[in-house]
This record gives C-alpha cells, structure tokens and sequence, in this order.
C-alpha cells in the first residue's frame, strides 16, 4: 500500500475544512476516483496526470492510496465554498460577521465538488465523463460517511435550502438569532433521531442536538428506514434530505403521500369487487347464461370446431358480472375525482416542504450559472436556441418509434388470434374447452416480455433523441428526455390493452364474413357476457407479473452483484515474515473499499424510480374500471417499494450525489395528463368495453317491463337471447368445415354476440339505439368527470394560506430592514463591511445572475479573484 498527498493547499479563509462532531484524526474527502494501475508514460496514465493537475491547480487536496486500484481522495478547497455563498447568499446576513463562517454541509459540498469535477477540462480539452469512457479513470463517488453536524441543523436561508444561510444546508453563527421557531419548528432544521414523518412529512420539529452528536445519519438512516422491519413506519424525510438532498427527499415525500392517499383508493376497490361478489351467482344475466343449456353457439373457428352451448361458459359469466356492474361505474368517478384530489393535495403539501426548506426562491439556473462562474470565472452562458429542422426531424422520428410500438401491439393481436385456432382445435381437451381463456393470459405474459424487452430499447432511443435536440443543460435535457421516454413506455406498456378494451370483437365481422389475418385466421371474438374480463385478465397479469419480478430482481441483482464485488476485490493478506511488524492500514482505504464495492450509480438512477412509480399510477387511474384491485396491488408495492428503494441506496449502491429540487419537476405535468387520460380511458371502458350501457338500454326499451308492464319481475330478463343474433349455418363460407351435427341433433342454426338481423345480418335498430347511448354516457361522463376535476382543483388551493401569509411576512420584514440599512443615517449603505459590498453584491439577490448587467457581474467576480 501506497499513499501520499499530492497538493495541500495553504489556507487563506477564515473556516477549516473540519466538522464539528467528527474526530479531531479524522480525514474528510468529498469525492473519490478510482483508476486502474497504467504503466508510467502510457497515454492513460498521463491523461490522468494532467487532470490532477487541473485539480490542483485549483486547490484541491488529494491523496493517493494503492491497492489493486489506484483511489484519489480529493478535498475542494474552502475558497469555492465562500464563492458559491457569496454569489448565493441572504443579503440580510449582510450584517453578520464573515469571520463566524463555517462550512458548507455536506449535500452542498458534493454538489458543488461534483459538478466542478465534471466540468474540470484539461489541456487536451477532455472532461471527467471523457476520461471514463476512454477507461483512464472507472469510478468517481462521494464517500457514504457523514455525520449530521451543525451545518444540517438550523438557521434560515433566502431561496437555497442547501445553497443559503440555512435552510438545512448552512449553518452560519452569527445568522443564529434570526431563525425563528414558530409553532415548535425551526425553519429549514433536521429532525433529531427517531423523529419522522407522515408519507411527505410536512412539520418540522426541534433538533435533538445531542441524539444527532452521538449518532450518525447514515446509522440513522439505516435504523429508522433502510429495514425491513420498519416496513409500516414513518419516513425519515427530513434525515433523507440532509444525507441525499432535497431531490431524493421529494421523490420519498411524494411516493409516501402517493402510498397513502392509495389507501381510499384500495378500500373503494375492494368496496367495488365486494359489491360484484353479492351478486356472483345472484345476477339475473349470469343466471340467464348458465340456464341456456339449449343455445347453441356458432363455432370459434374454421376447421374440426364444432358447435357449443352458452351454459358451458357459467363461471366465466359470473365472473364477468362480477366486475362489471352499475359500482364500476361509480367506482369509475370516484378514481376519476381521487386522482384530481391526489395531485391537488401533493402541491399543497410540496408548498409546505418547499416553505420548511425555504425552496421557494431557489432557481436552479442562477445555481449553475454560480457553479460555472466559481469552476471558470471567465465562462459565458450557453444562450437559448431552437432549431426547427432539428424538432422536425425529433418529432418524425419519434413518431416513426410510436408506430413500431404499435406494430408490436398489432404482433401482439396476430398471436391471440392464431393461438385461439390452434388451442381450439388441439387434442388436449384442457386447451380446447379453455381456448380463449388461455390465449388471453398467454398474449398477457408475451406482452410482458415486449414490455421488459422494449422498456431497454425505449431508453436508448429517447436518450438518442435527446442527443439530436442537444438542450442547453442537463435540467432541460432530464425534462425532454422525462417526455420521450413516458411517450415511448406509455404506447409499450397499453397498446394492447387499449386493443383489448375498445377492437376486441368490434372488428372481427360476423359469421359468413369474418375478418382475416392473411386471408387465413379469425380475429379473437368476446365472451357472450363481454370483453371486460379478458381486459381484466391482462391487467392482473401484468400488473402482478410487473410488479413481482421487476422487484425480485430490483432487489436481487444489486444484491447478487455486491457480494460478488465484495468477493473479487478482497484481496489476500500478505503472510508475515518472523519477526515482521504488520504495517498498519490507512484509515481511508477499507473506507474506500468499502465504498468501491458498492453497485455504481448514474445521474438517472432516481428517474428509473420515478418513471417505474408513475407507469403503475397509469395502470391505476387509466383502466381502472375493468381492474378495481389494481389501487390494492399499487398500495402492496409501493409500501414494499419505499423500504426496497432504501435498503438499495444506503447498503447496495454507492452514495447519489445530492442534487437540490423545489418540486418533482416536470412528472408533475405528466401526472396531471395521466389523470385526464383516466378520465377518458375509464369512460370508453364503461361505455365502449362493458355491458352497462346495452343493458341499460334493454332494461329501459326493450325490456318485459317496458312491453308488458311488469314491476315485479328483474327488468334484465331476457337480455342474453336478445343480445345474441341469429345465423343460418348454411351461410357459412366455403372453406369453413363444422359438423352439422350436435349431440345428436341436427343443427341448421347458430347464435353470436351481435345485434344482427336474422335475413341479411345487417344492424337492427337496437344496435344504433346503443351506439347512440354509449356516444351520450361518454360525452355525459367524462364532462361531469372533467367538471368535478376542475371544481376540486378549484377549491383545493395549492398553495396554503398559512404558506402564503408566512412569505408575504417575510417579504415586509425583509423590506423594511433593506430600509432601514439604506437610511442616511447609516455609517454605509451596504452595512459595516466595505469589502463584502463589493464580493456579496445585492445584484446577486432575487435575480438571476444573467438578468441584471451581466457584465458587472463577470465585474464582480473577477474583482474577487483577483483579491483571492
């Protein structure tokens, strides 16, 4: 082993790189590269050379450690940090003395070294990303070690809770007397140990400072969260934020809120399929099919079908008015409303996250511009631009991949239809007798394996794509990217079930003119009773298979690969020699070990949660009226998830570098389009997928109490001999070969589920009387649905008052004391330090950093540099 410290620095700021809980021995080191051992003068080992140099050019500590690897331990100097406090700081702690500063916590500090590490250029104009790729380095990580000292405990920021005064990211001394408790809270402050939060956490409580000195927040993180045992307890979100940053706390908060609002949402699911299960054998249209032991229905196929009795299909049918019934219908409005009151609800309990963490003012463009300025006080903004021909060719080809996702779907339909021919007329009675029932969930697990096949490809088409459009940064290439690959998931994971729910057996023709694939097989047919059920059955299918295995091997693969990293990097103990001494360790390496065997992580690491979350918040809202226990599964995976997700991040995956957020970005304007889809999507089942309304419209015109005047009997008897038309056998096509003869008796016709005339099989009446019905009810739901979505967004504010009386407070005290410093009768307009008029300039305040005289700016900071 080998260690040695390339460049430290002298120091010339007031604060020392140390903590206030850490061991005075203890050595603190923000990121770590790793690289394997090139010969010295290979081209390898020089490009490493001269990117270290660039560190340290710039004042970075580093130290080396040799082992089976080469890790650099580098530390920023304290000079950055003052940078980046200046250009984003509260202009009234103006009046604090700068000799109290302290450090920076360590979210702040990983941010900031990370993005100057990215970004740190050599002389052969290579970065960090291109030397991985050309294997000169293979890792670089922050270090999962920290402790929560002060600098997570308290005091009050202006729009940075990890970049101000405060806010949970700084903790200034002299800017102490400001921060106020209102109400048992102290703004922007970490909770102590054991305290934690409802699903998003939205009050803040007083510290336990001396739980926090004696324990760690990665121990804390791992008692209180990343377990199993603690499945049904609160989320640590205020600790999550501290040690992951405020990105990582949101998505937690949000998840939480999401899992727990789910909750209503499962217990009117279950209300839902009870209310079928009362009328599983007592429904007058199941009784109708399992008594018509002499209607003989048409053959399923062409070749050696024979006929079949609509009483074999019993079960099926019970089954079927199980879940489609007048409760799905209310069911349907009810997920309509909850998604609405859902999302309303989010945003008010964001405000409060946002408030407690004082993220309102936070504007990540002014941070980058600050970083890029503090990394090279000579950089100029990339402006914005467009390009027209560019988004053309984007949106053809990204139209060009929605048509192959709907050609799969198409593959998909091909394949129910040639195995419904096959499985009929197998051998095997089990396959015969359940032909259709085993198509559909055979087509369900097939669609499965597209959606895990494609999910691959999907992603490195949308990240081609992204490419191509070449946004400005890394935000606006995470937003386009958000966009294209939900587009792309979306028309993957429902094509087929949107097939299923409104073709299925609309478009296949009728006996004697059937529609074909190739001129050869059938389109698939539905059930007498409907299609709602085979559209049930995918849903289970792959809601379950989805859920299931994707976390078995969420879980099990980071698991598998870390110990198997564990086992491959250990390397033997030298044997000593008699009378050798063991040379003791450098405290950093097992440290830095330990660290390298974790599974890596990449800047999407939390978009794969976010995206995997809301494609089940689809298959919750959009198609739940054919699958009301789809919020129960939803509800089962998310508390499963939430504790999966922990134990991967704090024990399977290196540490993520802490990236700040006021919101969940643009998944929150995904969401609210999820939850107009629902609207629509759940309105075309039940009008277009379920019986409901060709039974209304028998109950109410063609019914025996309609004709006869009959009270006292059930208003749907008769139904099923009226829904189903009549054909003469002789009328079959040419080369369809059936038996003429069933159980003995001579068939001359066949009944199937349509609303034909007996003559020329062309529509009756009755069947444009539906059509006309279902277009009503669907113009009638989805306006009352949409009513209801926007009276609830109405009168759910999304921002409290409480929030809002709270800034408006403090936007009159902090201009009223911007006055009072100004007054004439103060020593100097700025307050009592001239030097910090000039490095902590109120231009920097409130504005962006390029939308007040960018060249005074550039002014400013050059000034500073020179008196650095």
């Amino acid at each position: 082993m080998q260690d040695e410290i390339l460049l430290t620095p002298c120091r010339e700021f007031p604060a020392e790189d140390t903590d206030s809980f850490a061991s005075p021995n203890e050595e603190k080191w923000d990121f770590v590269l790793v690289s394997d051992i090139h010969e010295m003068g290979s081209e390898k080992e020089i490009k490493r050379k001269k990117f270290l140099d660039e560190l340290s050019k710039k004042g970075f500590t580093i130290k080396k450690i040799e082992d089976t690897k080469l890790f650099y331990g580098v530390r920023a100097p304290q000079h950055i940090f003052w940078k980046y406090q200046c250009l984003l700081t509260n202009p009234n702690s103006r009046q604090q003395n700068f000799s109290a500063y302290q450090d920076v916590p360590v979210t702040t500090r990983i941010r900031v070294v990370h993005f100057i590490l990215q970004n740190t250029v050599t002389s052969d104009l290579e970065k960090l990303h291109d030397l991985m790729k050309k294997k000169v380095f293979e890792a670089a990580f922050p270090l999962h070690k920290v402790r929560l000292s002060t600098q997570c405990l308290g005091g009050k920021s202006r729009r940075d809770g990890g970049a101000g005064w405060g806010g949970g990211d700084l903790g200034v001394t002299g800017a102490a007397p400001r921060a106020r408790w209102v109400k048992g809270k102290a703004p922007g402050s970490c909770p102590a140990a054991g305290q934690g939060t409802k699903g998003a956490l939205m009050f803040l409580h007083p510290t336990n400072f001396s739980a926090l000195q004696k324990e760690e927040i990665r121990e804390i993180l791992k008692k209180k969260w990343a377990r199993w045992r603690v499945l049904f307890k609160e989320q640590p979100i205020e600790e999550i934020r501290c040690y992951f940053g405020e990105k990582v706390a949101l998505y937690f908060a949000w998840l939480g809120w999401y899992t727990y609002l789910l909750i209503f949402a499962a217990l009117a699911g279950l209300a839902t399929v009870a209310a079928g299960a009362t009328v599983f054998s007592s429904s007058q249209v199941s009784k109708e099919i399992c008594d018509a032991n002499n209607t003989i229905m048409c053959p399923l196929c062409d070749q050696n079908c024979s006929f079949w009795v609509l009483s074999d299909t019993c079960t099926y049918a019970k089954v079927t008015h199980m879940i489609d019934n007048e409760a799905t219908v209310v069911f349907a409005m009810f997920m309509a409303i909850w998604a609405t009151v859902f999302l309303e609800l989010w945003k008010r309990e964001r405000a409060n996250v946002a408030t407690s963490w004082d993220l309102y003012g936070w504007d990540e463009e002014e941070e980058e511009l600050a970083l890029q300025l503090i990394n090279n006080s000579q950089h100029e903004p990339r402006l914005y631009q467009h390009s027209y021909f560019r988004s053309t060719i984007v949106l053809i080809l990204a139209l060009l991949m929605i048509m192959v996702l709907i050609g799969i779907a198409h593959a998909l339909v091909i394949y129910r239809a040639v195995a419904m021919a096959l499985f009929t007329q197998s051998d095997v009675s089990l396959l015969s007798k359940h032909a259709d029932i085993i198509a559909v969930m055979t087509g369900a697990v097939l669609h499965y394996l597209t959606i895990v096949i494609m999910t691959k490809v999907n992603w490195h088409v949308a990240l081609f794509l992204c490419d191509l459009e070449k946004p400005r940064t890394f935000s606006q290439r995470e937003n386009n990217f958000t966009v294209k690959i939900f587009l792309f998931q979306f028309f993957t994971n429902f094509s087929s079930l949107i097939y299923i729910a409104f073709f299925l057996g609309r478009i296949n023709g009728h006996p004697g003119h059937y529609v074909r694939i190739a001129g050869h097989w059938r389109l698939e047919e539905c059930h007498p009773s409907g299609c709602i059920t085979d559209l049930f059955i995918q849903m289970a299918v792959i809601m379950v298979l989805k859920q299931t295995i994707s976390n078995i091997m969420e879980y099990l693969i980071p698991l598998i690969s870390h110990q198997l990293r564990k086992k491959k990097k250990h390397p033997k103990k030298r044997s000593l020699m008699l009378g050798e001494e063991e040379e003791a360790e450098d405290p950093c390496k097992r440290q830095w070990l330990n660290n390298y065997e974790l599974n890596e992580v990449n800047v999407f690491s939390l978009f794969n949660e976010y995206l995997e979350i809301v494609i089940q918040y689809s298959f919750t809202t959009i198609f739940v009226a054919a699958f009301p226990l789809a919020p129960l599964l939803a509800l089962i995976n998310n508390v499963i998830e939430i504790h999966m997700d922990a134990i991967k991040m704090m024990r399977l995956r290196r540490r993520m570098v802490p990236r700040k957020a006021k919101d969940i970005g643009i998944w929150l304007q995904v969401l609210e389009a999820i939850g107009i889809l629902a609207v629509i999507g759940n309105g075309l089942v039940i009008a277009i997928t379920s019986d409901f309304i060709p039974v209304q419209v028998y109950k109410y015109m063609y019914s025996p109490c309609m004709r006869e005047n009959h009270t006292s009997m059930d208003c749907s008897t008769g139904y099923i001999n009226n829904s189903l038309s009549v054909f003469h056998i002789q009328d079959f096509e040419p080369h369809t070969k059936v038996l003429p003869e069933f159980k003995g008796k001579q068939i001359k016709e066949c009944r199937y589920r349509d609303y034909r005339n007996a003559d020329d099989y062309t529509y009756t009446v009755q069947f444009w009387h539906i059509f006309a019905a279902r277009l009503a009810f669907l113009i009638l739901f989805e306006h009352v649905a949409l009513c209801v979505k926007l009276i609830a967004a109405w009168y759910i504010p999304d921002v409290p008052q409480k929030v809002k009386n709270k800034i408006l407070t403090e936007k009159h005290s902090n201009l009223r004391n911007e006055l009072r410093e100004r007054s004439p009768s103060s020593a100097t307009p700025w307050g009592l330090f001239p030097q910090e008029r000039v490095l902590c300039n109120p231009l920097h305040h409130g504005s962006n950093l390029t939308s007040r005289n960018p060249p005074k700016t550039a002014a400013i900071t050059a000034e500073y540099s020179t008196e650095v």
